[in-house]
C-alpha cells in the first residue's frame, strides 16, 4: 500500500475540498447514527416493550438521550394517539433520510474536483519528468509502453482508485458511528459479529492480491500493445510497401487476444467482490439473527432493541460492502499506480551540480580531452580516447561508416549523455560545471530526420524561442530558403503542418527546422546529416541555407555525403570509435587513406 499512501499525498493541494468532504460525511453519518437511537425507543414505546417516561429528563449521556426520546413519543401517544405519532415517526425518517442523502450528494460533489485535480497533476508530473530524462532512458523503454503509462495507466488509476476515494472517506465514518451503537446496545453481540467479519474478511484478501497480479500483467499487455499500434502508425509507408498488412495484423491481433485473456480474469475477479461480499454479509446477517433470537428467546434482549441492533448492523454492511469493492479496486489501480511509479521513479542521470555556472557567450573553443563513452548496460565502447579541438568560428566535419560514433560525439556536447571517461570544455570549464538550459542554449540542432509538431508553421519555426516577433520569424524563414513555398501554403505561416510535418516534402520539412535553428542564432551549431536524405533540387535549396547557417558560427557537421564538407576546417575520420585519420580534405586525399577510400567510392 506504499504506493496509495504516496497518491494521497497529491490531496493536500485540495485540501479545501477534503475538509468539505469529510464534514459531509460525518454529517451524512450523524444522521445515519441518529435514526437508530430514535427508532429502537419509539418502538418500545409503541408496543409497550417499556415503560412509558412522563417526565422530561435531562441529557448528558445516550442513556439520557434515549429517555428524552421516550418521553416525546410518550406526551405525542398520550395527545394524538398511536396513528398519528406512527405517522410523524415516519415523516421525521424521511427527513433524516433526505438529509443523509443531501450530505451523501455533497460529499461526492466535492470530491469530483480532487480526483480530476490528481488524475491531472499525477500525468503532469510524469510528462514533465519523461521531459528531462536523458536520451538513453528512451532507448531502452519502448514509446508504445511510456504512452500506455500516460494515458491507459493513469486512467486505470483515476477509475480504480480515486474514484473510490468517497468510499475510502465515508464508509470508515458511517462504519465507527453505527459500530459504536452496536457496542452500546449489546458488546457481546457486537464481539460476535467482529469475528464473523474477521473470518470473511480473509477470502477477500486473497482474491485482493491475486487481483494486483493479474492487473500488473494487464496493464503491461496493453503497454504492448500500443506499442504496436504506434510502431504501425509511424510505419504505414513501410508496411504497406511491403504488403506486410497481413504480418502486422496478426501480430496485433495475437497481443489483442492476450490482452482481452488477461483482462477477462482480471474483471471476473474484480467483479467477484460484489457478489462475494454481499453473500458473506447475508450469511453474517442468518448468523446473527439466529443467534441474537435465542437471547430474544431468553429474555436477555427485547424485540424492538433486537430490530434496532439490526438497523445498526445492516448500516454497517452497506458501507463494509462499498469497502470491499474499493479495496479491490484499489488492488487494481495499485498495479497501474505502480507502472506509474516507475517513470517517476526513474533516475535522472544528467544532473547539474548544485553551485552550477550560467554561460551565454561561447569565446575560445571547444575540447574533447580523452573521452570515452558507452551506454548503459552495454560493455561495448562506443568511443575510444577521443581528443578534438573546435576554436570558435570553425568547422569541423565527422566522417565515416554507419556506428563509427559520429552522432554520439555531437549528443555528448549538449549532454543528451554523459561521458563515462576524460571530459568535455567550453572556454576551458567542464560542462558538467555549467547550468544544463545556459548551456544547450548556446545550441542548435538540425539532425537527419526534420522534427516537427502538429502546429502551424509560424509555432515550428518559432519554437523554444517564445520573445521571436513575426519578422524575426519571416526573416528567419527567408534566410532558410523557405518563405516562398511557406506563403503559398493554403494559410501562410498558419498553416497547419500535420502530424511531424506530413502535409510537407521532406526539403521543405528540413528547410523549416534550419530555419528554426537560424531564429535562435546559436554560437554553437550542430548538424546532423541534415542532407542525407533529400533530392539533388531539394539538397540545393536545403544546403545553400546550411550554408547561410554556420556563416561565422562553431560548427560541429556528420555528413555521410562527403561533398557538402570539402570546405570544413578540419574532418575527422572514424572508424570503430576511434578517430583514425584528421586533417582539411585537400590534406586526406594526399593520405591515400581511410577518407580517399570513402571520397572514392562516393565518386564511383
Amino acid at each position: 500500500m506504499k504506493s496509495f499512501w504516496r497518491l494521497l499525498k497529491y490531496i493536500k493541494k485540495y485540501k479545501g475540498y477534503v475538509s468539505l468532504n469529510i464534514l459531509s460525511n460525518i454529517l451524512m453519518a450523524l444522521f445515519t447514527a441518529v435514526s437508530i437511537p430514535a427508532v429502537i425507543p419509539f418502538l418500545q414505546i409503541l408496543f409497550d416493550q417499556a415503560p412509558k417516561v412522563y417526565e422530561k429528563p435531562k441529557v448528558g449521556s445516550i442513556e439520557e438521550l434515549v429517555e428524552y426520546c421516550k418521553f416525546h413519543f410518550t406526551a405525542s401517544m398520550e395527545s394524538n394517539g398511536k396513528e398519528t405519532t406512527l405517522i410523524y415517526m415516519c415523516v421525521i425518517i424521511i427527513v433524516l433520510y433526505l438529509l443523509i442523502n443531501l450530505f451523501r450528494y455533497t460529499s461526492l460533489f466535492v470530491m469530483a474536483p480532487v480526483r480530476n485535480g490528481i488524475v491531472k497533476d499525477l500525468r503532469g508530473q510524469l510528462f514533465s519528468k519523461m521531459l528531462v530524462m536523458p536520451m538513453s532512458y528512451f532507448t531502452e523503454e519502448r514509446k508504445g509502453d511510456l504512452l500506455s503509462r500516460i494515458t491507459a495507466d493513469v486512467q486505470e488509476v483515476e477509475s480504480s482508485i480515486l474514484n473510490v476515494l468517497q468510499a475510502l472517506f465515508r464508509e470508515p465514518i458511517i462504519i465507527v458511528f453505527c459500530l459504536g451503537i452496536m457496542i452500546y446496545i449489546s458488546p457481546g453481540l457486537t464481539l460476535f459479529v467482529l469475528g464473523l467479519i474477521v473470518f470473511t474478511a480473509f477470502f477477500i484478501g486473497r482474491i485482493g492480491k491475486t487481483l494486483k497480479r493479474k492487473s500488473s500483467k494487464a496493464q503491461q499487455k496493453l503497454g504492448d500493445l500500443i506499442s504496436i499500434i504506434e510502431e504501425s502508425l509511424s510505419g504505414m509507408r513501410i508496411i504497406q510497401g511491403f504488403t506486410a498488412e497481413s504480418y502486422q495484423d496478426e501480430r496485433f491481433e495475437k497481443e489483442n487476444e492476450s490482452y482481452k485473456e488477461l483482462l477477462t480474469k482480471v474483471i471476473r475477479r474484480r467483479d467477484l467482490s460484489s457478489p462475494l461480499s454481499e453473500f458473506l454479509g447475508i450469511m453474517i446477517v442468518a448468523i446473527l439473527l439466529w443467534y441474537a433470537s435465542g437471547r430474544v428467546f431468553k429474555n436477555e434482549l427485547d424485540p424492538a432493541t433486537l430490530f434496532g441492533y439490526l438497523l445498526a448492523f445492516f448500516y454497517i454492511l452497506n458501507p463494509a460492502k462499498s469497502f470491499s469493492k474499493a479495496y479491490f479496486n484499489v488492488q487494481k489501480g495499485i498495479a497501474a499506480l505502480e507502472r506509474v511509479e516507475e517513470v517517476l521513479d526513474a533516475e535522472v542521470t544528467i544532473t547539474e551540480k548544485e553551485n552550477a555556472k550560467s554561460i551565454k557567450d561561447f569565446r575560445t573553443k571547444i575540447e574533447y580531452r580523452n573521452v570515452g563513452f558507452k551506454y548503459d548496460n552495454d560493455d561495448q565502447e562506443v568511443l575510444k580516447n577521443i581528443n578534438i579541438e573546435i576554436p570558435v568560428g570553425k568547422i569541423i566535419a565527422l566522417v565515416g561508416p554507419s556506428g563509427a560514433g559520429k552522432t554520439t560525439i555531437a549528443d555528448l556536447l549538449p549532454r543528451f549523455h554523459d561521458v563515462n571517461e576524460g571530459a568535455i570544455f567550453i572556454d576551458g570549464i567542464n560542462i558538467k560545471d555549467y547550468k544544463l538550459r545556459a548551456l544547450r542554449s548556446l545550441m542548435g540542432i538540425v539532425s537527419q530526420e526534420a522534427i516537427l509538431f502538429n502546429d502551424t508553421i509560424y509555432n515550428n519555426i518559432r519554437f523554444g524561442v517564445e520573445n521571436a516577433t513575426e519578422v524575426d520569424i519571416i526573416n528567419a524563414a527567408k534566410v532558410a530558403n523557405a518563405d516562398e513555398f511557406i506563403i503559398k501554403t493554403e494559410n501562410g505561416y498558419q498553416t497547419n503542418i500535420g502530424d511531424r510535418g506530413s502535409k510537407l516534402s521532406g526539403g521543405q520539412r528540413q528547410r523549416l527546422t534550419i530555419a528554426r535553428a537560424i531564429l535562435k542564432n546559436p554560437a554553437i551549431l550542430i548538424l546532423d546529416e541534415a542532407t542525407s536524405a533529400l533530392d539533388s533540387e531539394s539538397e540545393k535549396l536545403v544546403q545553400d541555407a546550411l550554408n547561410k547557417l554556420m556563416e561565422n558560427r562553431t560548427a560541429i557537421v556528420i555528413a555521410h555525403r562527403l561533398s557538402t564538407i570539402q570546405h570544413a576546417d578540419e574532418i575527422l575520420v572514424m572508424e570503430n570509435g576511434e578517430i583514425v585519420e584528421r586533417g582539411t580534405h585537400v590534406e586526406l586525399i594526399k593520405q591515400q587513406g581511410a577518407y580517399h577510400k570513402l571520397v572514392a567510392l562516393q565518386a564511383f
